[in-house]
């Protein structure tokens, strides 16, 4: 078994795809309209499958907002540089709500974004780290 994707319900599509591929670097791998049921989809990711998970965002015709709920926690992606990455997005229009630095109790160098939704991306330092060469 492995994980294919991640789904987030998105109040208005084509600023989250923004998001993701011109501010994180992700590709639109993707798309699928259904007017008789009233939804768009728009898969991204670094590579499509199987190579990697990949990000699903449904957008339900005329809903504008979700209730972000308390279970929902974040996204996880791994970049090169942690710092580097904070001030590519910052410069991009990204929203950050953590600077990059030490986990609280921990030795891994993180930092936190958030997308046009409200959805939380953390960004972990990982040497070596595919697919994140932008930053």
């Amino acid at each position: 078994m492995r994980i294919l994707h991640t789904m987030l319900r998105v109040g208005n599509l084509q600023p989250s795809i923004d998001f993701y591929t011109q501010v994180l670097g992700m590709q639109l791998l993707r798309t699928a309209d259904n007017p008789e049921y009233q939804y768009t989809l728009a898969f991204l990711g670094f590579e499509a499958n199987p190579a990697q998970a990949e990000l699903e965002l449904t957008y339900n015709y005329g809903t504008e907002s979700y209730d972000m709920g308390t279970a929902y926690g974040h996204l996880a992606i791994g970049v090169p540089d942690v710092y580097a990455a904070v001030e590519k997005i910052r410069a991009a229009g990204g929203t950050i709500t953590r600077e990059a630095g030490p986990v609280k109790g921990g030795t891994s160098e993180i930092a936190f974004v958030q997308d046009p939704d409200g959805y939380k991306v953390e960004l972990i330092q990982r040497a070596g780290t595919a697919g994140m060469d932008k930053f």
